[in-house]
């Protein structure tokens, strides 16, 4: 039997969890269910109409077309959940809501919660980005612009494009929506 890991869970970090549970992933989603208590309520897809089966099928070539959906994004972001890597997916609406941001104050606010949450080193929801494109963003945020973060979220964006949507496409979540 598998011992009671949400005794250790209030100590652990996103990261450690990742990496202590990730022989998990094999198992039943049901299994993972009681292992893992989630703090938050899972995430319920927007009012948003479901995609037709036609329009879902478009998603499996376009990355983009899948983020600017909004029933799309959130099932994308829930299967990302249940890999434990919706960071990746949040570092990109984010960097999305902070390029609308007029106020130099609000994006200065901005820039320094992403850059905390998920640029700097240990940051909670890390995304991975290489050293030279972390030396980038930072040298940008002297004087943040809408402009910012585009190097760190084109890397993410690729990294989305190249690995997490073929898993995606091959998921539950996805076969559901073009049925």
């Amino acid at each position: 039997p598998l011992p009671d890991l949400s005794l250790l869970l209030p100590s652990c970090r996103a990261k450690e969890i990742k990496t202590k549970l990730g022989t998990l992933l094999q198992k039943p989603d049901s299994t993972i269910d009681f292992i893992i208590p989630y703090p938050e309520k899972p995430e319920k897809p927007p009012k948003a109409q479901k995609p037709s089966p036609e329009e879902a099928l478009q998603w499996r070539d376009s990355l983009e077309k899948l983020l600017q959906n909004p029933y799309g994004l959130s099932s994308f972001r829930s299967f990302l959940r249940s890999e434990f890597s919706e960071e990746n997916a949040e570092f990109w609406v984010a960097c999305e809501d902070y390029k609308k941001t007029k106020s130099p104050l609000k994006m200065a606010e901005k820039a320094k919660k992403i850059y905390e949450e998920f640029i700097q080193t240990e940051a909670p929801k890390e995304v991975n980005i290489d050293h030279f494109t972390k030396a980038v963003t930072m040298k940008n945020l002297v004087e943040p612009s809408p402009t910012s973060f585009d190097m760190a979220q084109k890397r993410i964006f690729a990294l989305m494009e190249k690995d997490s949507l073929p898993r995606f496409v091959r998921s539950e979540f996805y076969h559901e929506l073009i049925q």
